[in-house]
């Protein structure tokens, strides 16, 4: 419980008593913060204005997701379920201070306004802190040429692109100049990599046959979409020495091809989510269109996928672990848009997680002992906070940084029901579980957020970060003398190449 309040303080809030982990490094001690940033860390820190005891709880960094989809029109033209107020809320009951959400650009979009129109919705709404990465649909001249890098000055130093959806999807050529640029101006390029025209031979002969049922998207994504897209995306970005994080890695193939294109030096990065770790094919294959919930691209695998996932988190292949919170409601607004007569390939594509992610890597990982709590707060703060382009200012329980808190009680079990959660979906592919451990106290610049299982705030309190280039296309490599001579034979202007 807060203590007395003392107004001579030089703390605004004192954390005490905790025990305090970052992705380096465990130890206890108190937390002083002042105007929404740690000013003091260390052994009985005078009693702030506020002071909260988490004494037999432990205090770790605000959790970071850097990948979701938030009042966001998906390519078939479908509205998520979450806004940024239901969204940002659902997320800070799951322990997240801070969203990277996406603003989605259409083929007749101007980059210009599809950002005016993301950041006005997202600054009325968030209640935490929150940036945008760009999807970028439509690589024509203008874009690159002047929107681009009009984008990654402003603090947008992150584009995803994708090799599949018909409307969305670009081609190898394309994506060259966007690497171009990306390497040229400092920006992170995010790939969705699944081959389309595969998918599109596969759907086309399924339907042929009569295969609807939800459990055929995953027979149309067969593992080899995933890992055929990857390794060219690994082959495009190393044509030009160019930095690319693969997201929302599925596969056990793709995570190997992945291990071994980083053990040659290629600079690539990956992604995974709760879904990969969690769920499986098979649990689409239900009666009528209740299977459904359980899709998403690429689709969960199998349980030997599942534990290369694990492995790719352990041994570093899999940097960060995101929701890619895809929120679509069960009905002709969301998933099901020509309602009993929707296939499989109609269906909207995604499953909520931005509440659920971290509880269930803490049960399932810390409290299992799977992964160590230093490798809990890297995979799900630090390691977004450096790919991204939010440290040193998120991401770490540091002198210096944001006061994003997050106090679990680490003997809290919590089953797993819709009703518990706070997005606007009306289901989880999860409901049933049990889970060990919860965030029970969530601090955003020092600002109590969630607290007695209550939210604390107001809508449209969050505010915009713009971040700074991130590290992995800022600390590069010196390149080999040919990859140099090649980049100045064909005019490249990436920072790594003209060293």
């Amino acid at each position: 419980m807060p203590a007395a309040s003392h107004p001579t303080s030089r703390f605004d809030l004192t954390i005490r008593n905790g025990r305090i982990s970052n992705a380096d490094q465990t130890f206890f001690a108190d937390i002083g913060i002042k105007d929404g940033v740690i000013v003091e860390i260390g052994e009985n820190l005078e009693s702030g204005e506020r002071d909260v005891d988490a004494a037999g709880k432990w205090v770790l960094p605000g959790g970071i997701d850097s990948h979701t989809h938030i009042e966001q029109l998906s390519g078939m033209g479908v509205m998520c379920a979450d806004d940024f107020y239901s969204g940002t809320v659902s997320a800070a009951f799951g322990g997240t201070t801070t969203i990277i959400s996406f603003a989605a650009q259409h083929r007749n979009d101007r980059i210009p306004a599809v950002l005016e129109d993301y950041s006005r919705r997202a600054r009325e709404k968030a209640v935490i802190d929150y940036g945008f990465h760009l999807i970028l649909a439509n690589p024509d001249e203008q874009a690159l040429q002047h929107e681009l890098p009009a984008v990654i000055e402003s603090g947008i130093t992150s584009l995803k692109v994708y090799m599949t959806y018909d409307k969305l999807k670009l081609d190898d050529y394309q994506l060259l100049d966007v690497l171009a640029v990306a390497g040229e101006h400092g920006a992170m390029v995010m790939l969705h990599a699944e081959n389309h025209d595969m998918i599109r031979w596969v759907a086309r002969r399924l339907l042929e046959r009569g295969h609807t049922s939800p459990k055929f998207h995953a027979v149309s994504h067969d593992p080899l979409v995933e890992s055929e897209a990857t390794h060219r995306a690994i082959a495009l970005s190393r044509l030009i020495d160019v930095p690319v994080l693969i997201v929302h890695v599925a596969g056990t193939e793709t995570v190997d091809i992945i291990r071994k294109a980083q053990q040659l030096g290629a600079q690539v990065y990956a992604e995974s989510c709760p879904q990969y770790l969690f769920l499986e094919a098979k649990d689409s294959d239900l009666a009528g269109l209740e299977g459904a919930k359980f899709c998403c691209s690429p689709p969960p695998g199998d349980k030997a996928s599942q534990e290369a996932v694990w492995a790719g988190f352990k041994d570093g292949t899999l940097a960060v672990y995101s929701s890619d919170h895809a929120p679509y409601r069960f009905d002709e607004s969301g998933k099901l848009p020509k309602g009993d007569a929707t296939t499989f390939k109609e269906m909207a594509n995604g499953v909520p997680g931005i509440e659920l992610r971290l509880p269930l890597l803490f049960s399932e990982g810390v409290m299992k002992g799977r992964l160590s709590i230093e490798e809990f707060v890297a995979l799900t703060a630090t390691n977004h906070a450096r790919m991204y382009g939010l440290a040193p200012r998120k991401g770490a329980i540091q002198v210096g940084a944001d006061a994003d808190i997050v106090i679990w009680d680490t003997q809290r079990r919590t089953t797993v029901h819709p009703e518990i959660l706070h997005d606007a979906v009306g289901y989880t592919p999860y409901e049933g579980r049990e889970i060990q451990g919860w965030p029970v106290e969530v601090y955003s610049r020092g600002r109590c957020v969630v607290k007695d299982n209550a939210l604390q705030v107001e809508r449209g309190s969050g505010q915009f970060i713009a971040r700074s280039r991130p590290d992995p296309v800022v600390k590069r490599a010196e390149p080999a003398p040919q990859r140099k001579a090649f980049g100045n034979f064909i005019g490249l202007k990436s920072a790594a190449l003209s060293k």
